[in-house]
């Protein structure tokens, strides 16, 4: 018999906010995080603007020593988790068995930062210089490494690199760990803190990005006919998962239960979705049949809706090829449009909000949506938050390489 998997504790950095009730209340509020970007200069880049956390202090949340081995994505996941447990009012490893708790923390890129700078002192003071802590700074799994050390999590423990699609196959490889009894208790989500030169270079180079840079605040503006490409971001959405039987048995509170959870590959294209989205419906369907609901079922859809022509166009083609009819009924949003695309941190933060929107009966906007495309003719909950009582809600992520991944959760009911 498979365990029931519930979300009792969240954290999250994002460029609206730090923490669940400041991120929430600008959620709701439709606040935008999108500026011209300050963490380096920028003059000589076509796009110029991103979606910074501009007030995060690493010191609040690790030891000095720790900060300067650390590159600035798992920081965010060490931050953000610090944040989730403290949320979940869980002691770890307190009295719990250590081997019952795991990590599982996806990320689509991991410490870039740290590269391009040891690149710069390889280059300029040779290989003698490099710090011998480039390794463990960079590579994704460190997330999940420092997370577990400082919680003595000796249970399973991993990583996901699915691009944009990252925290989302985090958050539902963990929801199967706990649902096959390997754990009890999974720290899981995404980091990412790719708003780097060599990043933003990259990414600009694809054309893949918004070059609105008179108008940042207008930038992001998912599913818009005027739409031209999507923002960067950074940040983190770290969730705790606990079986129901653990979570009832400390007392914890239940925000939501994850029921269902599914993904596939397009295999058709690096960067862009198959065509009319068939990889993408197909992780719904399958979602929607490993939560045994049908699509008339789903309350509210939080979508990937980067603010890309193709990824909205395709998206919303793969809505409808799986609602039929009901895709005109149910509210669609992209909050993308107020965070930026956050990469492989996007589809936790945005699990995150599907479990609060079933909470506090508030579906959020999609900001800056301002002329129809008649490609794109769904109910996206445009510029105003839309207060409905919501029971069950769809998460879509998708990534680079034809990652497609869903989450469906619902309003918890013993």
């Amino acid at each position: 018999m498979k365990n029931r998997v519930v979300v009792t504790g969240m954290g999250v950095l994002t460029p609206i906010g730090i923490g669940k009730e400041e991120f929430w209340n600008n959620v709701v509020a439709g606040k935008n995080g999108v500026r011209r970007i300050t963490l380096f200069p920028v003059e000589d880049y076509e796009c110029q603007i991103a979606g910074e956390v501009t007030d995060f202090d690493p010191n609040l949340y690790m030891e000095k020593k720790d900060i300067r081995h650390t590159d600035r994505f798992a920081q965010f996941a060490i931050a953000a988790t610090k944040l989730a447990v403290e949320d979940a009012k869980i002691d770890l490893p307190g009295n719990e068995n250590p081997d019952c708790i795991g990590v599982y923390i996806g990320s689509g890129i991991g410490g870039l930062a740290t590269i391009e700078n040891e690149h710069k002192v390889l280059l300029a003071k040779g290989p003698r210089r490099v710090t011998p802590f480039l390794i463990p700074m960079l590579i994704i799994d460190i997330a999940s490494g420092k997370v577990a050390i400082r919680y003595g999590a000796t249970g399973p423990n991993s990583a996901v690199v699915t691009a944009c699609a990252s925290g989302a196959h985090a958050i539902g490889d963990a929801y199967r760990i706990i649902e096959r009894g390997e754990a009890e208790v999974m720290i899981t989500g995404g980091a990412e803190a790719a708003v780097t030169p060599l990043g933003l270079a990259g990414f600009s180079s694809a054309r893949a990005l918004s070059t609105r840079n008179d108008d940042p605040e207008r930038a992001s503006r998912p599913f818009d006919k005027l739409r031209d490409g999507f923002v960067m971001a950074e940040g983190a959405g770290i969730i705790i998962l606990e079986s129901l039987q653990h979570a009832q048995a400390r007392n914890a509170h239940i925000y939501a239960e994850i029921i269902g959870y599914g993904m596939t590959g397009d295999a058709y294209h690096i960067t862009s979705p198959a065509p009319e989205g068939k990889g993408a419906a197909k992780a719904m369907q399958r979602t929607l049949q490993n939560a045994n609901l049908t699509s008339q079922q789903i309350d509210y859809i939080n979508a990937h809706g980067t603010s890309t022509s193709l990824n909205d166009k395709c998206e919303t083609q793969a809505i409808k090829s799986v609602f039929g009819d009901y895709a005109y009924s149910v509210p669609v949003s992209s909050t993308k449009s107020m965070t930026g695309h956050m990469l492989g941190a996007a589809g936790a933060v945005e699990f995150i909000i599907c479990c609060l929107t079933i909470e506090r009966g508030v579906i959020p906007p999609t900001i800056n949506y301002e002329y129809k495309d008649p490609e794109c003719d769904l109910d996206y909950v445009p510029n105003q938050a839309r207060i409905q009582n919501i029971d069950i809600a769809l998460s879509n992520s998708l990534g680079f390489g034809g990652h497609n991944v869903s989450l469906i959760v619902k309003r918890y009911k013993n």
